[in-house]
């Protein structure tokens, strides 16, 4: 009896796991730049509350010298700096990606639906 013939092609199993593995790999970087930059976000909350602490000391000073003003200025933009990285947390290409992609997909089975609807009523 002759051994059954072992093809040269992997088993579809053998195929899937490299796949696997490099999903698992884009899943574990996908994890670590999230956890860096959740760790960036919450420092990034914690010296904003610290700059706005103290421009609300400065405002409560009744004698507004040209140092308290440059100190204001320097505040001001300090905040504005790190309310532009806390919002760009909100919004990114790669967040939005899928979406992107499942809205033009349905949306345009939905335009080819109705072309073929109009086509048989009209």
């Amino acid at each position: 009896m002759k051994p059954p013939k072992q093809s040269s092609q992997p088993s579809p199993e053998e195929n899937q796991e490299p796949d696997f593995e490099q999903e698992l790999e884009d899943l574990e970087r996908s994890l670590v730049f999230l956890k860096e930059r959740y760790h960036q976000i919450q420092g990034d909350r914690q010296q904003q509350a610290q700059w706005q602490q103290r421009r609300h000391e400065l405002n409560q000073n009744k004698h507004q010298t040209p140092e308290i003003k440059a100190e204001l200025q320097h505040i001001k933009q300090q905040l504005e700096v790190l309310e532009i990285n806390l919002e760009s947390q909100l919004f990114s290409w790669r967040s939005l990606k899928k979406p992107f992609w499942q809205i033009v997909r349905f949306g345009g089975m939905g335009v080819i639906i109705g072309w073929i609807l109009k086509s048989c009523v009209g």
